[in-house]
């Protein structure tokens, strides 16, 4: 008989007749709502930018879909205390009678700034520009700051921005895509500055590799204003993952000093395929790597490994692997695939898990970090054949794996069927040493909506962690059978909070359930607003309220 995780499965019903109630989920937390309010004709929330003592602050894109040419912006500010909407302002994107292209609204320190793009087709050079923001009345400064300019060949050939922050928010870096020449090495500009606009320091650089074997899948400034991107380098001129095969490397790129020292570090782990990697920057400088490896192909998970690196020094330390034992990796099975797992794994080995990208790692005050990651792909449906869209490549469905403006209208018309399903937490020790590993089941299959309810928002209280997304109601029922998984479809949902424990054990709390309430949650718009506070987003058709979710 195959023994099954522990759970803990609290169903509550409560009243909402209310404008603004509470409701006591456990020993350890509560939840208020606000009242339900109407949305905006033709406009959704696209995420919480900022939050202080009083309130916070929410970014609204209006009019995308529609036959204008750029949707309006608009950043609103809710009460803490009753969630309740108090002052609403457009960004406009016009200037000088020039419209120019929304790019993000960020927080810098304590300072809020409008980033917009402008592509001068007659001087063929794409310009990003800033603008403050009034916290009290959210009105964007008059003064423009040009924070980077790219050469470009016309209006659907341009060069790019991305943006990053660093952890303490003193820096943001500007990395500029600069046109590509064929067979050349990729080029790009980084910019650094301090949170006051500042500039600090500038690099044009040439990749070492060719553009055609490198693509860039991260890149972080640290609180210091040094740069790192993260990459990999393909053994041929097509980069994608070839039938699961490891035809790649993944690679380092420092520029420390203002720019002036440039480092590469090339990551591998001997006879291990990484499936999937990211880091993070210690308050010491080290950078942390951690994710997943394969003995049987790269879209597979054997186990998690974890080691630090010296940028000064480039010594490896505190490297450590543990594979996933058999009964974690057919913790969801029923007991038929269960037994065949077990007959099995005599013959072809112990069962991976199946494509899980890597959403976060999050490092403990004690030197340890946290690894969390979610079983996440796309399919797109042709002829009533599906075929898999990697999530590990650099196609639709990377690209809009935690994008808030991820399109909510379909407007592509195209036959797209989003995976969302379990969430996997690795605790690991300072010393490297995997600590313990939980799962959290989850099914949320969706079509053509770009997942924008699916997925989930996470809060760090102390020495837990609580997880919060849209279920299926049945998987609530008493008499459900305890193997049996219930997908998320869009419809007969329940908010279901998931609290994993200092000792990775997980027990589950319904917060809201469709039928009580009718609202569906967007995980990707909630967010921790304090140290024990996070902020829930929840819909019905076009009404909204905000939820209080403190532990």
């Amino acid at each position: 008989m195959k023994k099954l995780p522990f759970y803990s499965f609290l169903l509550l019903s409560f009243c909402c007749s209310c404008a603004l109630f509470g409701q006591q989920l456990t020993n350890d937390a509560n939840i208020n709502w606000s009242s339900e309010y109407q949305e905006p004709n033709n406009s959704f929330l696209s995420n919480i930018i900022h939050s202080d003592q009083d309130g916070f602050y929410a970014l609204r894109i209006q009019g995308l879909g529609s036959k204008r040419d750029n949707p309006n912006i608009l950043v609103e500010y809710y009460d803490k205390a009753q969630m309740k909407l108090k002052k609403s302002a457009e960004l406009d994107l016009k200037f000088k009678k020039k419209t120019r292209d929304f790019e993000n609204v960020i927080m810098a320190g304590s300072n809020m700034y409008f980033l917009t793009s402008f592509n001068n087709q007659a001087k063929k050079r794409n310009y990003l520009f800033a603008q403050g923001v009034n916290l009290k009345s959210l009105r964007p400064s008059q003064k423009l700051v040009k924070l980077a300019e790219v050469p470009t060949k016309n209006l659907y050939q341009e060069g790019g921005f991305r943006h990053d922050l660093s952890k303490d928010t003193s820096k943001i870096l500007i990395y500029s895509m600069l046109p590509k020449k064929k067979r050349q090495p990729e080029r790009f500009s980084l910019q650094v500055f301090d949170n006051q606009l500042n500039p600090l320091w500038n690099k044009e650089v040439q990749l070492p590799f060719n553009d055609e074997k490198f693509a860039v899948e991260e890149y972080k400034v640290d609180n210091e204003g040094n740069v790192y991107m993260l990459g990999v380098i393909y053994e041929d001129k097509v980069r994608v993952r070839r039938g699961g095969k490891a035809n790649y490397q993944y690679v380092i790129l420092a520029y420390r000093d203002g720019g002036e020292s440039v480092e590469e570090y090339k990551i591998n782990l001997n006879n291990k395929f990484i499936t999937d990697l990211t880091f993070r920057v210690a308050k010491n400088g080290d950078l942390i790597f951690s994710g997943f490896y394969s003995d049987k192909g790269t879209y597979s998970v054997k186990g998690t490994y974890f080691f630090r690196l010296d940028p000064s020094t480039k010594e490896i330390y505190n490297k450590n692997l543990k594979a996933f034992d058999f009964e974690f990796l057919t913790e969801f099975m029923s007991e038929n695939e269960y037994n065949k797992a077990k007959k099995n794994a005599n013959k072809r080995g112990v069962p991976e898990l199946y494509r899980y990208a890597l959403d976060d790692l999050i490092l403990r005050s004690d030197g340890g970090a946290v690894l969390v990651a979610e079983q996440y792909y796309v399919q797109r449906r042709a002829n009533n054949d599906y075929y898999g869209y990697s999530p590990y490549g650099y196609g639709y469905g990377f690209r809009n794996r935690f994008n808030p403006y991820a399109d909510p209208y379909n407007r592509f018309n195209d036959d797209f069927e989003y995976h969302y399903n379990d969430i996997i937490v690795v605790n690991i020790e300072p010393n490297g040493e995997i600590e313990w590993t939980a799962r959290i089941p989850k099914q949320q299959i969706t079509r053509n909506d770009g997942g924008y309810h699916s997925s989930y928002a996470m809060s760090i209280v102390k020495d837990k962690f609580y997880f919060v997304f849209n279920d299926n109601f049945k998987n609530y029922e008493p008499k459900k059978k305890a193997d049996k998984w219930y997908t998320y479809t869009g419809r007969n949902s329940v908010i279901t909070l998931a609290e994993v424990s200092k000792d990775g054990e997980v027990a589950f709390h319904p917060l809201f359930t469709e039928t009580d309430a009718s609202i569906t949650t967007r995980p990707k718009v909630c967010k921790q607003i304090g140290r024990d506070e996070m902020l829930i987003y929840g819909e019905r058709g076009r009404k909204f309220r905000f939820g209080n979710l403190v532990f």
